[in-house]
């Protein structure tokens, strides 16, 4: 079976590191909020091109303290894409704000810029854009639209680290960008974990008390936060493989561009990039009409695949006030999309072996 994704494999490569820094965290006696924390987010905030990071618990957190952070409330509505993984919607309404969705660009997955300006009202406070499936957000007319109507733009970056639009990387394209380090994730922990990157000095340190408790120091309380911290194993194992990313990309978007070349299946439609590095293939999307046929026969042809995700935000029982919405771009693409295994440590007989099955498909 080829697997979709093998995670023991992957952090295999960086082991004796890895052990290297957990002992050294452990030798420490401090856990939280120490000096693994300060050197990841020193890094990250460097190599998302931004000013400041702070680590949080998870990325939906990550999320959820940027809205808060703002201020945002009962009465204030954000516009989100249709068709992301819930957790964006999710801290949108945890907050008490009104998420507006918008349909995508069947081709990128991505949130149509066209599409936006139509949705604006003297309630909108911000753009979350979602960088879908590890692709960039084309981001030119979003910046014109934030500009024209005083909106702030949050980035959830949970699935894209390292991509670019034009010369900058997700995390520094908006106001202040969420991600997520699950293990499954590009950068993945081994664990849950997220971080918010900015280049707002005061957001930055409203966050960082948000997600302690509403402090900036022990038992005095200026807002009513949250408890979301990275721990220091996590950070020092993000921090090992934070060296690695590049490299991890580059052996990704080799099998993607394998995949975009030697797929050669009519009933198959393949996703679409606008530039070289706007992609870092967190997962390889495909469209096919049938899809629970074809994955069955992927499966019995020892082809393990996944599907992100089979019922889109507007559908699911917990936002029941919004299944009277029609999104057809939205519910196409959550009919229709099936993921490739794609991953670093993926070997080039493997990659073939998803090609050949995927071409021999009727």
């Amino acid at each position: 079976m080829v697997k979709f994704l093998d995670l023991q494999k992957i952090n295999e490569q960086y082991r004796n590191e890895i052990d290297s820094k957990i002992n050294e965290v452990l030798n420490s006696g401090w856990y939280l909020l120490g000096e693994q924390n300060k050197q990841f987010e020193k890094d990250f905030a460097a190599y998302c091109g931004a000013k400041y990071c702070v680590g949080c618990a998870n990325g939906l957190d990550a999320l959820r303290l940027i809205i808060k952070a703002y201020g945002f409330g009962v009465g204030d509505e954000i516009i989100v894409p249709a068709n992301t993984y819930i957790a964006s919607i999710l801290a949108i309404t945890d907050n008490g704000c009104t998420p507006v969705l918008v349909e995508p660009d069947l081709n990128t997955y991505n949130i149509n810029p066209e599409l936006i300006e139509a949705k604006i009202t003297d309630k909108t406070k911000a753009i979350l854009v979602v960088h879908l499936y590890g692709q960039a957000v084309q981001m030119k007319k979003i910046w014109t639209l934030a500009k024209k109507y005083n909106l702030k733009i949050i980035e959830d970056s949970a699935q894209a680290h390292g991509a670019y639009y034009n010369d900058k990387r997700v995390g520094s394209l908006g106001d202040a960008s969420g991600f997520s380090f699950y293990p499954g994730k590009n950068l993945g922990a081994l664990g849950d974990g997220g971080a918010v990157t900015t280049n707002d000095e005061e957001l930055a340190q409203k966050i960082r008390a948000l997600g302690n408790y509403g402090s900036h120091k022990k038992y005095e309380n200026v807002y009513q936060g949250l408890n979301s911290r990275l721990d220091e194993i996590q950070a020092a194992v993000l921090d090992v493989k934070l060296k690695y990313l590049d490299s991890d990309n580059a052996k990704r978007k080799e099998i993607a561009q394998y995949y975009l070349k030697n797929i050669k299946n009519p009933l198959i439609a393949l996703p679409q990039t606008y530039s070289e590095n706007s992609h870092v293939w967190h997962v390889f999307v495909i469209r096919v009409k049938d899809r629970a046929k074809f994955q069955s026969y992927l499966n019995d042809n020892g082809i393990q695949t996944i599907i992100h995700y089979p019922i889109p935000p507007h559908k699911q029982e917990c936002y029941n006030e919004l299944n009277y919405l029609s999104f057809p771009i939205t519910e196409q693409i959550h009919n229709e999309i099936i993921s490739l295994p794609i991953s670093p440590v993926m070997s080039d007989d493997e990659a073939r072996k998803v090609v050949e099955v995927v071409n021999s498909y009727k």
